[in-house]
């Protein structure tokens, strides 16, 4: 069996990558990942990508789409479901290469966070791969999330502190943020 694996970073594959190799099924990585923003963000994963896949011997295929614009007026209207935007915008596109590669499985790395709407990852991989015509393989990955960050870290992996998009970035720092207007407002400021 061959799954084309949608990669959303270098960290997130490393348990992922081992766990489909131990159970022999054979992998062909996909990054496709126009969520995520600044751009200086998107090329430190994509590149640590790039530097990790030669050091495992995995072929990986780029569709290197930095889509700040579509992605933002994708989301814009619905803020609060962008993650249902996120993960179906990706997983259409695997899934439409996993087809045009005449592959008959395709999953995601995203499977491995437990900070992931799991139920939802799931839901729209099995809607996709019914409009395309092949398999969402599923496992849960999740038990295997800290050895896989852990192991990365040793690797010197470029390990990023938010989930990718612009929207995630700012809930990262929401405390500081309060905390910070909180300071600012309590300042008294004037002109002169």
């Amino acid at each position: 069996m061959k799954v084309l694996l949608h990669i959303c970073c270098a960290p997130c594959s490393v348990a992922c990558i081992e766990k489909l190799r131990s159970d022999n099924i054979d992998i062909l990585g996909y990054w496709y990942n126009p969520n995520i923003h600044p751009y200086t963000e998107y090329k430190a994963r994509r590149d640590t990508l790039v530097e990790y896949s030669k050091k495992i011997n995995l072929d990986v295929i780029y569709n290197d789409y930095y889509g700040l614009r579509s992605f933002c007026s994708n989301v814009i209207k619905t803020i609060d479901n962008r993650c249902g935007y996120c993960y179906y915008c990706r997983l259409d596109d695997v899934a439409k290469k996993a087809k045009e590669l005449g592959l008959e499985y395709f999953s995601t790395t995203l499977l491995i966070s437990p900070y992931q709407n799991h139920e939802l990852l799931i839901k729209t991989g099995n809607e996709i791969a019914k409009k395309y015509g092949v398999n969402f393989y599923y496992d849960d990955f999740r038990p295997l999330f800290r050895e896989g960050q852990s192991k990365a870290r040793e690797l010197g992996l470029y390990m990023q502190k938010y989930c990718g998009c612009i929207f995630s970035e700012e809930e990262r720092y929401s405390k500081q943020i309060e905390k910070d207007k909180l300071k600012f407002n309590e300042k008294e400021y004037s002109s002169n």
